[in-house]
């Protein structure tokens, strides 16, 4: 009766992750889409009009409104692009909340079921880490009695960087993160799904060790080092921006999540090996 309502629960939980990753990833890139239409506006010649509406509107003594139809889109394409960026805050929070119950599980169910229910809620937040935005980047330059000009804007995921980096030509990195980022902790997570579900192959405490040994290599430091690459790799211009995304919280909990399935499933073989 405990081992189904633990599975029914655990079931529940992995539905609500993914609703709540799903939603995170679609407001997004809702607010990036919204961000890109605001960004278009900031070009030189976009507000060189501004500016000459703004002087009409002056001279008329308010009769043209040109300006200030200007400046009411704009406050409402700003309204949309928070709405969006609050939209993905909460959904990803809920998110958080969401896997922290679900690491809540340990505390009733037993160390192999839990191995295979923390490696499920790994492999969730690392899909969602990997193809939500981590990093938006502009690229833009003061200019004078025109203001503050966007040259260039660009988003991207750990899947995004890694295509761009293809394409520019930069194998040996692109091949290194697409290694360490991706190939890697998928082959992690399901190893250790399958340590859990086939506990007495010979195998298993050699899977678990090597992946002990790589895992803090492979997750924290190439996290980082995929962050500033997407970063550097779009930092081309006069000045930039950066602003953090939710995916970069999504594949910081994947890292949190796997070494506690790596620490999980050691614990889970030694206990089988004593019994």
């Amino acid at each position: 009766m405990k081992k189904l309502f633990t599975t029914i629960m655990a079931i529940l939980i992995f539905l609500l992750m993914g609703f709540f990753a799903f939603n995170a990833y679609k407001s997004s890139k809702s607010y990036q889409e919204m961000t890109e239409v605001i960004v278009q506006k900031q070009n030189i010649s976009n507000l060189t009009t501004t500016k000459i509406k703004k002087l009409a509107d002056t001279l008329s003594l308010g009769f043209y409104n040109g300006y200030t139809d200007v400046i009411k889109e704009n406050k409402k394409n700003i309204d949309i692009q928070n709405y969006f960026k609050n939209q993905a805050i909460d959904y990803t929070i809920y998110f958080m909340i969401t896997l922290f119950i679900l690491l809540m599980l340990y505390f009733i169910t037993s160390l192999r079921d839990f191995t295979i229910i923390i490696s499920i809620g790994g492999l969730i937040s690392l899909v969602a880490g990997l193809f939500t935005p981590i990093m938006m980047i502009t690229i833009h330059k003061n200019v004078e009695h025109i203001g503050d000009i966007i040259l260039t804007m660009d988003s991207k995921g750990v899947l995004g960087s890694i295509n761009k980096l293809f394409e520019n030509g930069d194998l040996v990195v692109a091949g290194a993160l697409l290694i360490f980022s991706i190939i890697l902790p998928l082959l992690k997570t399901l190893s250790m799904l399958f340590v859990a579900i086939f506990i007495n192959i010979r195998s298993a405490h050699t899977i678990v060790h090597f992946f002990k040994l790589i895992g803090k290599w492979s997750m924290a430091d190439v996290f980082v080092v995929s962050t500033f690459l997407v970063y550097l790799s779009a930092s081309k211009g006069d000045m930039s921006r950066a602003e953090t995304m939710m995916g970069i919280y999504f594949f910081l909990a994947y890292v949190i999540i796997s070494m506690l399935a790596s620490f999980s499933a050691d614990r889970m073989l030694q206990a089988n090996k004593q019994a």
